[in-house]
């Protein structure tokens, strides 16, 4: 949380479940719960949105509690997201933003596939912080998928 503004409220974090909820239930997306198959414990979130920077991509994004991190979990909820947005929603590529200090969520990116497209300074309110934009076509992802 660290490159997302902080912690979130309880009321801030429902508002966010009841809109993932309703984006996935109606655009077949959304920043949705990542649960631990093994005993359903809630590791965060995953999923395809949409940010306004590039209204034109899905961007897939990831926030997950401190003790699930570095496990791989955020790499494979990824890449099941991932599959969907290029088999189910046909997409012809899907992006994935960071803040450029944020080498954590960087690596998953590149572990992912995911190249770097381009730098910029993006505005959070009236807050500019300089960003990293990578991508991945349908074409990169496939061909990675035959590995």
């Amino acid at each position: 949380m660290k490159y997302l503004g902080g912690p979130r409220s309880a009321a801030n974090t429902e508002e966010h479940c009841r809109g993932a909820n309703e984006s996935l239930a109606v655009m077949g997306y959304g920043r949705v719960a990542v649960e631990r198959r093994s005993d359903g414990m809630f590791l965060g979130m995953c999923g395809l949105d949409r940010e306004i920077w590039y209204p034109d991509d899905l961007e897939i994004g990831w926030r997950l509690v401190p003790e699930a991190r570095g496990q791989g979990y955020a790499t494979e909820a990824a890449r099941a997201w991932i599959d969907h947005g290029f088999d189910v929603l046909d997409l012809p590529r899907i992006i994935s933003i960071a803040d450029v200090p944020n080498l954590k969520s960087i690596a998953v990116m590149e572990r992912l596939g995911f190249t770097h497209n381009h730098t910029a300074t993006l505005m959070d309110g009236d807050e500019p912080f300089e960003a990293v934009i990578y991508a991945v076509t349908r074409a990169a992802w496939d061909a990675g998928r035959n590995r």
